[in-house]
């Protein structure tokens, strides 16, 4: 005699009553064999489920957000060309201000930083002299800040791309983990030559991330960068942003161009949309410096670490324009001077000079707080694009990223979902059925959002703000629910159609 059914986990499509014949598997050790659909014991399920809850209620996330330029200038011979703009670490979420893996708040008496961080080139020996350490300060918005101002790369490195390596220590000496950036590019020096579409790496195209900073006199010392605080456009020593930079349409009026796809060309419409903020700058035009004089006639790309100005249309009729200029730590306009000897040139002052590179950035988002574990919580799974398949009963789910493994599943809000492992850049799991949520969710009237997050034993990994959207269908209603009005039926059908012929919705939040 059997004993009485277990009661039935959170419904999804693979363990509804007619998909009885698509059950998980797993592996010996409970992971995910590549090709089958996997998903964790009741017992253990209902644990995870907890702690999944608690997180998200909590909201115990930490993020490392690593910003670098996309370029990097060598050294040769006793000189250290240091990266410029320097790389920076910020630390956000409330999840550092929790202790780890107790889930509570930092006792009092415990002082000093709660991490600390090295940064260095990946394949380097981490000797002293190849890392730097960071120091992270508090910001007013309550991330915490560490740049590496003096990294470079000698000619002794034969190397054509690297990549940065940030290890982070917690309070008590245990590892946090391994975290690395882009890609970077290894350039001698700027190129003097006039840029060909064919070398697109070089090249800075519409839409892409830039900084740029000033440097007077060629001095180190004198480097400022353009930045944000409190709302407005300064000129920093310390810190920098970075920039969307977009190629405007002069027939739009400002702040609503279209986004325009291409490579940014000299005597260009571009506009500055600051990545973080999001406050901007006028529609300016972008000109070539050289010898300290703006060249309206030169309409070639742009190449990273070009000296560049950028100018404010509609100046005087007759005279030289205004162009983007710094004064200490203000970002000012600068009146440039008629070129006595060339008609297609203006003067310019060095605080209107400015350098421009490209820049990447990657952002590791998680929470230690599911369990109590000294193992480093690298590699974090990074989500690049969801994509969304089928509906109905059928929906699934494709994940696209890095650092996947077969140990990872997909959970919406605190629900399991069916995953299967297909490589380290691909997940697919099945979307939960509505009713996973709660049995009303079915006859709600409004848009369901839940975040997407990956899960492992120990360990969260938010999605980058991913989440996923249930809209509600036409429906009667739960049993012995009055009939809605007609004008209710008629606001669910223009949702169900103006969505997706299914009962789910896709977004992704910016």
């Amino acid at each position: 005699t059997t004993g009485p059914p277990a009661p039935p986990g959170p419904l999804t499509h693979l363990n509804l009553p007619d998909s009885s014949e698509a059950r998980p598997q797993s592996g010996a050790d409970g992971r995910s064999l590549p090709g089958t659909w996997t998903r964790s014991s009741p017992e253990h399920a209902t644990v995870l489920r907890e702690g999944v809850r608690r997180c998200l209620q909590q909201q115990c996330e930490q993020t490392v957000r690593i910003l670098h330029a996309k370029v990097a200038q060598k050294s040769y011979g006793n000189e250290k060309r240091f990266f410029c703009p320097p790389p920076c670490v910020y630390l956000a979420g409330p999840g550092w201000r929790v202790k780890p893996g107790q889930g509570q708040a930092q006792q009092a008496g415990e002082t000093g930083p709660t991490v600390c961080g090295y940064m260095g080139l990946d394949g380097a020996s981490g000797s002293a002299a190849e890392t730097q350490k960071l120091n992270f300060e508090e910001q007013p918005d309550s991330r915490e800040f560490g740049c590496a101002k003096t990294l470079f790369i000698s000619d002794a490195d034969k190397r054509k791309h690297f990549r940065l390596v940030l290890r982070l220590v917690l309070r008590g000496g245990r590892e946090l983990g391994t975290f690395h950036s882009r890609l970077i590019k290894v350039i001698s020096k700027p190129s003097q030559k006039k840029q060909s579409l064919k070398n697109t790496d070089l090249c800075i195209s519409s839409g892409s991330k830039v900084s740029l900073f000033n440097r007077l006199r060629s001095q180190t010392v004198s480097t400022r960068y353009l930045s944000v605080e409190d709302g407005a456009f300064v000129a920093s020593a310390r810190q920098w942003a970075a920039f969307t930079l977009h190629l405007a349409d002069e027939n739009y009026p400002q702040g609503d161009f279209p986004p325009r796809e291409g490579y940014v060309r000299y005597g260009s419409l571009v506009q500055l949309v600051c990545t973080v903020t999001g406050v901007t700058l006028p529609p300016m035009i972008v000109r070539k410096v050289a010898k300290q004089c703006a060249l309206l006639d030169v309409d070639e790309p742009i190449s990273q670490l070009h000296k560049c100005a950028f100018q404010f249309p509609g100046g005087p009729s007759g005279g030289a324009g205004t162009y983007l200029c710094l004064a200490t730590e203000k970002v000012v306009q600068f009146q440039a001077s008629p070129c006595p000897k060339e008609a297609n040139r203006e003067l310019l002052n060095d605080s209107s000079c400015w350098t421009i590179i490209g820049t990447e950035s990657v952002e590791f988002s998680f929470s230690t707080s599911l369990a109590c574990t000294r193992e480093p919580v690298t590699p974090v799974p990074l989500i690049s694009t969801l994509e969304l398949s089928g509906g109905g009963d059928v929906a699934t789910l494709e994940l696209q990223g890095e650092n996947f493994h077969a140990g990872l599943k997909v959970w919406f809000g605190d629900v399991e979902a069916e995953t299967m492992y297909r490589s380290p850049r691909s997940l697919v799991c099945v979307v939960p059925d509505v009713a996973a949520f709660g049995s009303d969710w079915r006859w709600l009237r409004t848009p369901i959002t839940v975040p997407v997050s990956l899960v492992r034993a120990d360990r969260l990994f938010y999605g980058s703000a991913f989440s996923f959207t249930y809209t509600p269908e036409y429906s009667a209603g739960p049993p012995g629910a009055p009939e809605p009005d007609a004008d209710a039926d008629a606001l669910l059908e223009s949702i169900h159609h103006e969505f997706t012929r299914t009962n789910f919705h896709l977004f992704i939040q910016t």
